[in-house]
């Protein structure tokens, strides 16, 4: 039977059906799945009756049907009967069941969140994705559309939807952002005033299409100025009668009624060319109500200057991850309380609190989070609601006083320091407000008569504010939320004002000054929050660690916080190219679970992984808690690990061949030049060989240098002017700073740079008189996904995305390669998206070394060290590979060579720490490192990085491999 009569078949079939959705909605389902090529929806390995967990309540709640195969997008379907004409209305419902949906929760299948929602009634089927509208379907149109099903396939192909809300939504973004450049760029028209009048023309469409204008009013003035009349008549006519309290007495605006909110304060119209008003018609055909503003925040990036959204970090969401703070801060709570309100008073007291809630965006932007967040309060309002009629509805009415809306917008406040932004967020919460009203006449006005206007707006100007969140007074909340800006220490340095960088750090200054600009956001929420509010916020991955963590998270659960949810990291859903962590806690003690998340892999679709924990440590992770670590005097003071050499210009390099041809023809060249290693190089090419030269002049003065003429005229040409100019940059910028604060500290790193503008940026002097007694080094790249570690021969010069242990010994390497140093590694350090970045005072500086090897175990340390670097160099001989691409094969699969000698090393170590082969690795070796740090607090010596002194014959440790040049 072809597809086509599948289909036909199933429509037919469902015609028949009464549209019961007790009795026939495991029937419909089985049916749909056998139409789009499935012997049924048992035999397709779905599941009718899916059984979810709640954590909020700990009851069990039936999904009607959930299909979710391994590695495809699966489904979710929720059945409402045939006569559900608001189907819309029971989205919440299905969105809940999304939200609480992980393998764990999931009752008898290892099932995974599907990409697809349907809500179906038996004649209509409204298809979600990830939690955004995308297609609206009847029974009728399913052969036709029967590709907006695509997913249900067994191929499993790519859907074609027509009312994706998503695309539409950036669409409609895309046409006011060409607006507005056009106003700019081609009718030089000031941009806040184009501005203006665009959000004022936005929220008019909105307001066309949802029926508080006048029908077709908005589109019709495009038409008519197109035929030639003013767009600065038209629109600033209806724009002022939008702002009146007075209903015009005739006219064209008779029937538009007041609007108010402060965006219509100012009408300040525009002469429109033919070109604008094309592009605001193209616009006007959109359907707006298919528009959704939790991602309009679109808008706002394409009116936003690229220099102004790289500077403050601006970001945009997906309403599923704004989920990922609204619902465990505000929904999850405020169903708690829900659930146990069972009387009449207790219902009705707790609508009355739901309306005084007050909900706080220190960093808003255009206003996502806030609006997603107040759409949530009203659908909960909704359900306390429809909760007293369906149980208290044989009352008389005077006992059931619940009047309008209790929930506004008012009770929603937000910081930014760009006005563009604030007005973007002050018109979304408006077109909130719309979109609420219109909910609210479909579900509570037949319960109630009473039906919601939805005008005037809320009047949001002492409510969205334009200011700095770091600095100004927060009016009084109950719950925080929101997504502050992205800013690494190292780019808040590059990208923001000193004086700027200078006044935060004085006024945080217990939050260490190498810490993320976003910590500060957490910091101010948690020292402005009172006992039992809570807060969610985003932030960069690094949060997790080392310094940020020290400013902001160990800091909330030191002084009173409970992370009750978090995402250690994901991949960002938005524009930013970036991995983040999501973080909510309570001020106060949290009883129950807590639930831990995390993302495996670097894509967006890669799939999460969900815990249930009892505490979420600082650290967002599963493993022992190794915040509590202590750095080791044996370690710091080993200098054995340092970071490889910063070069600063490329004046300094020269291509292999050049260096080469300059040496052959004079050798004292050899003297300062230098193959010169990155970590790209060690692990990425076949044979790990440097492909450049550094031009290293770090035992030379400005007199000895010039010698060696060909490579100083070089520099003095390339790099010279270059380096004055920033060291001029530098002062005048330092001075602007000290004029402010003249107690300020300020950089001067350029002004050293060209105090000796001859040599290296960093030429780690201290390193470099190391390794040159050595026969070679160890080194791994400073940034890596894997456990790579290299031996280097000593006439190679490391670059800066190395790691250098001088330690030559087969042990030390043995040690270091392990999967007890690579586990310490992970857990300690830093990360760059997914990649792991070693630091020297995190990982090393604390990672205990054995304490207790006998000679023996030493020996087998070093010679399974050799053994797997054997194993290494036949295998990438054999088939011409990379370390990257050797290692990349062997997480494919455990049964080769080089895997095999990894578990042999890795158990020679286990044996040298004294741990048996299943011992928790990490809790292991902080217990050491704590035991070892009060022998050291008590004046004993410890055995530190390298061989122990007891090793009589350090030779015979040290073999003759390593990354060599050719002869």
């Amino acid at each position: 039977m072809s597809n086509q009569q599948l289909l036909q078949e199933f429509v037919e079939y469902v015609k028949r059906l009464k549209g019961d959705e007790k009795g026939e909605a495991q029937l419909f389902c089985d049916r749909l799945f056998r139409a789009f090529g499935h012997g049924g929806i048992i035999e397709a390995n779905g599941v009718l009756e899916a059984r979810i967990k709640f954590n909020t309540t700990g009851r069990t709640k039936f999904a009607d049907c959930l299909w979710s195969p391994p590695g495809a997008d699966g489904v979710l379907i929720e059945m409402k009967k045939r006569a559900e004409k608001n189907l819309s209305a029971h989205f919440p419902q299905a969105r809940d069941y999304w939200i609480e949906m992980n393998p764990e929760t999931v009752i008898g299948t290892a099932a995974q969140k599907p990409t697809y929602v349907i809500l179906c009634n038996f004649d209509r089927f409204l298809i979600y994705k990830q939690l955004s509208l995308v297609d609206d379907i009847a029974i009728s149109e399913l052969i036709d559309r029967a590709s907006a099903f695509n997913f249900l396939l067994k191929e499993g192909r790519e859907p074609v939807f027509h009312r994706n809300v998503e695309e539409i939504s950036q669409e409609a973004a895309k046409v006011v952002g060409k607006i507005f450049r056009h106003l700019i760029v081609e009718r030089k028209e000031k941009p806040a005033r184009a501005q203006r009048f665009l959000l004022q023309s936005v929220l008019a469409l909105f307001s066309e299409d949802f029926g508080l204008l006048p029908q077709a009013i908005f589109t019709e003035l495009i038409r008519d100025c197109q035929r030639g009349q003013s767009t600065y008549d038209l629109f600033g006519g209806l724009f002022r009668q939008m702002a009146s309290k007075d209903a015009a007495r005739g006219g064209r605006f008779k029937q538009v009624r007041y609007f108010n909110g402060g965006l219509f304060d100012a009408v300040e119209p525009l002469e429109l060319d033919a070109d604008s008003l094309s592009l605001l018609s193209k616009a006007a055909k959109f359907n707006w109500k298919h528009v959704n503003p939790a991602i309009f925040g679109t808008l706002f990036e394409s009116t936003m200057n690229v220099k102004e959204r790289h500077q403050f970090g601006a970001h945009f969401t997906s309403e599923a991850d704004i989920l990922k703070i609204v619902n465990p801060t505000i929904i999850r709570p405020w169903k708690e309380k829900l659930n146990k309100a069972d009387t009449l008073q207790k219902l009705s007291a707790l609508r009355e609190e739901l309306g005084n809630f007050k909900v706080l965006d220190p960093a808003c932007g255009c206003g996502n989070f806030l609006y997603v967040a107040y759409r949530a309060l009203k659908e909960i309002e909704m359900q306390i609601i429809e909760k007293i009629v369906a149980d208290y509805s044989r009352r008389s009415s005077k006992s059931i006083q619940l009047g309008m809306s209790q929930v506004s917008a008012k009770q929603f406040h937000g910081i930014d320091r760009l006005p563009v932004a604030v007005e973007v967020a002050k018109m979304t919460m408006m077109i909130g407000k719309e979109l609420a009203a219109d909910e609210w006449n479909k579900r509570i006005s037949p319960l109630m008569h009473l039906v919601d206007e939805g005008l005037p707006l809320d009047r949001l100007e002492d409510n969205i504010i334009c200011d700095d969140a770091l600095f100004c007074d927060w009016p009084s909340f109950d719950a925080v939320i929101g997504n502050p800006p992205y800013q690494a220490k190292n780019k808040m340095q590059l990208e923001m004002d000193r004086a700027e960088i200078e006044r935060v750090r004085t006024r945080y200054a217990d939050v260490p000054g190498r810490a993320d600009y976003c910590v500060y956001w957490f910091r101010r929420a948690h020292e402005e929050m009172k006992a039992g509010q809570r807060a969610g916020l985003v932030g960069t991955n690094t949060i997790r660690q080392n310094y940020s963590r020290e400013g902001g998270l160990d800091y909330i659960v030191s002084n009173g916080g409970t992370i009750t949810e978090a995402v250690s990291t994901q991949v960002w859903s938005g524009d930013a190219a970036v991995h983040v962590s999501i973080v909510n806690w309570v001020k106060g003690e949290e009883p129950g679970k807590k639930k831990l998340i995390f993302q495996r892999g670097d894509a967006k679709e890669s799939s999460f992984e969900y815990y249930e924990v009892e505490q979420i440590n600082s650290a967002l992770s599963l493993a022992a808690d190794l915040t509590s670590a202590k750095p080791l005097r044996a370690n710091v003071e080993s200098k054995a690990c340092f970071q490889g050499q910063t070069h600063g210009h490329a004046g300094f390099l020269l291509k292999r061949e050049e260096a080469e041809q300059l040496i052959a023809s004079d050798n004292k060249y050899r003297e300062v030049l230098f193959p010169f290693l990155t970590a790209d190089e060690m692990i990425g090419s076949f044979g790990s060989l440097p492909k450049r030269y550094v031009i290293d002049f770090r035992k030379h003065d400005i007199f000895s240098a010039q010698e060696y003429t060909e490579v100083f005229n070089r520099i003095r040409k390339i790099v010279l002017t270059e380096r004055q100019e920033k060291a001029k940059d530098e002062e005048r910028k330092n001075e602007m700073v000290l004029a402010k604060n003249p107690k300020a500290r300020v950089n001067r790193h350029h002004a050293n740079f060209f105090r000796q503008w001859w040599k290296l940026s960093y030429s780690r002097e201290e390193l470099m008189n190391i390794i040159e007694k050595l026969p070679r080094y160890c080194v791994c790249g400073q940034v890596t996904k894997r456990p790579i570690f290299e031996f280097v021969s000593s006439s190679i010069n490391p670059n800066a995305a190395l790691i250098v242990f001088p330690l030559a010994d087969d042990y030390s390497f043995g040690i270091l390669q392990s999967v007890v140093h690579w586990e310490w590694f992970t857990a300690r350090c830093s990360t760059l998206t997914e990649r792991f970045r070693y630091t020297s005072n995190s990982v090393f500086d604390s990672f205990p070394w054995p304490q207790k090897a006998s000679a023996k175990q030493i020996k087998a340390v070093a010679e399974r060290a050799v053994a797997l670097r054997s194993a290494r160099r036949s295998v990438m001989q054999e088939h011409k590979m990379s370390l990257r691409d050797l290692y990349r094969v062997m997480e494919e699969t455990a049964d080769n060579p080089v895997s095999e000698a990894q578990d042999k090393l890795d158990a020679a170590v286990f044996s040298a720490y004294g741990m048996k082969k299943n011992a928790d690795v990490l809790s292991s070796l902080l217990a050491l490192n704590l035991d070892l740090a009060e022998l050291e607090a008590e004046g004993k010596t410890i055995i530190g990085p390298g061989l122990p002194l007891t090793i009589k014959n350090p030779a015979a440790f040290i073999t003759d491999d390593c990354v060599a040049m050719p002869d």
